[in-house]
């Protein structure tokens, strides 16, 4: 019986003047544990003229990781915290009760041709944490742990997860890991993970069951366990999870909240443009329309 649960394609988004591929949330499985929202960003070759520029905007209730695979974006934020974000480092914001940022192509890249490619991740805090004060953190790749089984390189972004512990200050039990196979490989995670789990697949593709999947597809698996699969040579997949929460988490725009009247105290907070700013910037996204779909 196969340990798959269900399948969730990637599908177009449009955030500004970038299009994304969305896959989480999906009508059929809003939350894979702690993680609430995922978007596939690029692989987008962009012209000497063309950068990635979101103003500032707002997030509350929730942690934003930002992983790139090629590229680089200059993340500011209103602590103060300015960081170019590379290939291979772990970008991670937390917003608490409210933090306001904006994402850019850095100065010294916006006269040439680049690519930009990564993944970037909302994982929501757990209830009692969700009015914490905003804080930020940035790992470089050397910090992250990464270890090799059976040509089979590992990675372990954030959380915990095959005994080892990730930097990355999590705020409830959840891992974020990354294998990348040279050769054909059978992967048995055994029970190395918990909670509800899923895994992405980047490049390549892997076999489950007597099923081949490929690129651009999340799989929501029955349990933890995620069973046996077979990597195919030069396959990159991420695995995420953790414990779900018990109460249900709502989002509109870039809030999320246990409590519908804490969106709608950020929402008023945003219209009358009294969250901190961010140093030296003068521009933000609004609030969208208040009829608009919610996500």
């Amino acid at each position: 019986m196969s340990n798959i649960k269900l399948i969730i394609e990637e599908r177009p988004a449009n955030i500004g003047n970038f299009m994304v591929g969305r896959l989480l949330p999906f009508r059929e499985k809003r939350m894979v544990g702690p993680f609430a929202f995922i978007d596939h960003m690029g692989p987008a070759a962009m012209k000497d003229h063309q950068n990635l520029d979101v103003p500032p905007h707002p997030h509350i209730g929730l942690s934003t990781l930002t992983f790139l695979f090629e590229g680089e974006i200059t993340h500011k934020d209103s602590l103060g915290s300015d960081v170019v974000i590379k290939p291979g480092q772990v970008n991670w914001m937390t917003s608490g009760s409210g933090i306001v940022h904006s994402e850019r192509t850095p100065d010294y890249l916006r006269h040439t041709d680049k690519m930009l490619h990564g993944l970037q991740i909302w994982v929501a805090l757990p209830k009692n944490l969700e009015q914490m004060d905003p804080s930020f953190f940035h790992a470089d790749e050397a910090e992250i742990p990464s270890w090799t089984e059976n040509d089979v390189n590992f990675k372990l972004m954030a959380g915990e997860a095959f005994g080892r512990k990730s930097p990355v200050p999590v705020y409830s039990p959840l891992y974020f890991l990354e294998l990348k196979s040279t050769n054909r490989q059978k992967i048995n995670i055994g029970n190395n993970l918990f909670g509800e789990s899923a895994l992405y697949i980047l490049e390549g593709a892997i076999e489950s069951d007597g099923h081949l999947y490929e690129p651009k597809l999340i799989l929501i698996a029955n349990d933890a366990r995620l069973c046996e699969f077979t990597m195919h040579e030069n396959t990159t997949i991420y695995i995420f999870g953790g414990d779900a929460f018990p109460e249900e988490r709502f989002i509109y725009w870039n809030f999320v909240a246990s409590d519908r009247v804490l969106i709608e105290n950020a929402k008023t907070k945003w219209l009358e443009q009294t969250f901190k700013p961010v140093p030296g910037e003068t521009d933000f996204v609004p609030l969208p329309n208040q009829n608009a779909p919610k996500h």
